[in-house]
């Protein structure tokens, strides 16, 4: 357990201040940032303007054709350095992370080992890009096909996965080669800039990567969006703030990829390992305190072994220690702030009204910090009003289904379709679930689905595009043909 001087010192290595054209600067004020287990403020960073934000775009558009021009070979060296680096770093950045966004301090090493995944990934990728060559089909041409960076590129994370969500962006944009504007979430600034100074100090040129801290996100981000030196957005968010987003960059026809809500279902039938499903739903819901879009948002138990599952899903939730993340052995840290909880404390009330029961959890802690235990809720309905918006916290919703094709249709009864779990060792049903799920991903007898080689997105109204995997670099590259006649 780090003492008190040991956070100080780990906070006091974190630049504060914008990180524009290569230099770090004030900005004309500052906002506090918070440590969500006690409330105090840990540090004060610098509060962006739009015209900082223009600063920075104004830098990455200078520096963009000479970093397009740079070997795919160098730029895939400096995505190495910062692979090593992270992981030589990570005991220091995981406590950064813990800090500032309440997460234990073993989840905050392994998303510094999973950041520096995306870091080595695409460095591997940057000197795989191919293109074609094909004769025209009536002879006399050929046809030449290149790929091209999009160029500067404004990209927008969320607090939950501060460090993560900023490598999964960043490191293919450099990569494809493009510079970017990165603008964190203002709960946890301090993982980004850590990460810039990490980049700079393993050989970043001025201007590729820019990050712009602010408490007025609208304000700082439309002016970038309308002015047409941006190229590409890319944003991991609510869908709300994604849908006023997508209205925004129509203005200039601007390149999107958008990881959006959630609202994940879990199934387990009759037939599944109910270890193996008690552990993958153990997993899918309490990654992060809940605090995911991909975690387990509906979890829906065929009847035959509903009680049995509930019984020992309830038992496993409630042996997990609660405390601040920097204690040893604690795995439910505090949610990242008062609406958080607010929130959890409604729909779980919400859910009880309607006939829901506890089993275990259930009832906010006294003293300081943001905290709510580890719940699982049984009997919920389908009116409940958890089921249709994402928890954001350590509750487990059970519901009841009773055949294969109920299962699906209540799975997706909802404009959401990032992610959904399935539990069955039937293999043909596994199939057929996995199949007419509709959802970008799917968990068949895990519940972890994210990994740097493979791609991550959602449909309908869970986002747009993708994220790691060979198509990762593709949302930063634009494809060029070339007619030759002969």
């Amino acid at each position: 357990m780090p003492t008190q001087s040991e956070e100080r010192a780990a906070l006091d290595t974190v630049p504060t201040g914008l990180f524009i054209g290569g230099k770090w600067r004030d900005g004309a004020r500052t906002f506090p940032v918070l440590d969500p287990a006690t409330g105090a403020t840990i540090a004060e960073v610098a509060d962006a303007s739009a015209e900082d934000g223009i600063a920075a775009l104004a830098a990455a558009a200078d520096a963009q054709a000479d970093w397009a021009a740079t070997p795919p070979r160098e730029r895939s060296d400096l995505l190495m350095r910062a692979h090593r680096a992270l992981l030589a770093d990570v005991d220091r950045l995981g406590l950064v992370l813990t800090l500032e966004m309440g997460k234990p301090l073993a989840e905050a090493r392994g998303e510094i080992a999973y950041a520096a995944e995306f870091f080595r990934w695409f460095a591997e990728e940057a000197v795989r890009l191919d293109g074609g060559y094909m004769q025209a089909p009536t002879g006399g041409s050929r046809f030449l096909v290149t790929k091209q960076p999009v160029g500067p590129s404004l990209l927008i994370t969320p607090w939950n996965f501060p460090i993560a969500m900023g490598a999964r962006k960043i490191a293919p944009a450099l990569a494809a080669g493009c510079t970017s504007v990165i603008k964190p979430a203002e709960q946890t600034p301090l993982s980004m800039l850590a990460l810039a100074a990490v980049l700079e100090q393993v050989g970043l040129p001025a201007g590729v990567v820019n990050v712009v801290t602010t408490t007025d996100p609208a304000a700082v981000i439309e002016p970038m969006i309308r002015d047409p030196r941006s190229r590409k957005l890319s944003f991991t968010g609510s869908t709300a703030v994604g849908k006023v987003l997508l209205e925004q960059c129509a203005s200039t026809v601007m390149r999107t990829s958008m990881e959006l809500g959630g609202n994940a279902p879990l199934l387990v039938f009759d037939d599944a390992d109910l270890d193996e499903a008690v552990e993958g739903a153990l997993a899918a819901k309490m990654r992060n305190i809940g605090q995911a879009c991909t975690a387990a948002n509906r979890i829906l138990v065929q009847r035959g072994v509903a009680e049995e599952f509930g019984r020992r899903l309830a038992e496993r939730m409630a042996a997990l220690p609660i405390g601040r993340g920097t204690e040893p052995d604690v795995v439910v840290g505090p949610l990242i702030d008062a609406d958080a909880l607010a929130k959890v404390e409604h729909l779980v009330a919400d859910a009880r009204q309607r006939g829901a029961e506890v089993l275990t959890g259930g009832e906010r802690p006294d003293g300081p910090g943001t905290f709510y235990p580890a719940t699982v809720l049984t009997g919920v309905p389908d009116a409940a009003e958890l089921c249709h918006t994402e928890i954001f916290g350590p509750v487990a919703a059970i519901g009841v289904f009773d055949t294969e094709q109920e299962a699906i249709t209540r799975a997706n009864d909802t404009p959401y379709g990032l992610v959904a779990y399935v539990f069955t060792e039937n293999l043909r049903r596994g199939l057929r679930v996995c199949e007419a799920l509709e959802t970008g991903m799917v968990g068949l007898n895990q519940g972890v689905v994210s990994n740097p080689a493979a791609p991550f997105g959602g449909v309908k109204e869970s986002g747009l595009g993708r994220e790691g995997g060979f198509s990762g670099i593709d949302e930063f590259l634009e494809t060029k043909y070339i007619g030759v006649r002969l």
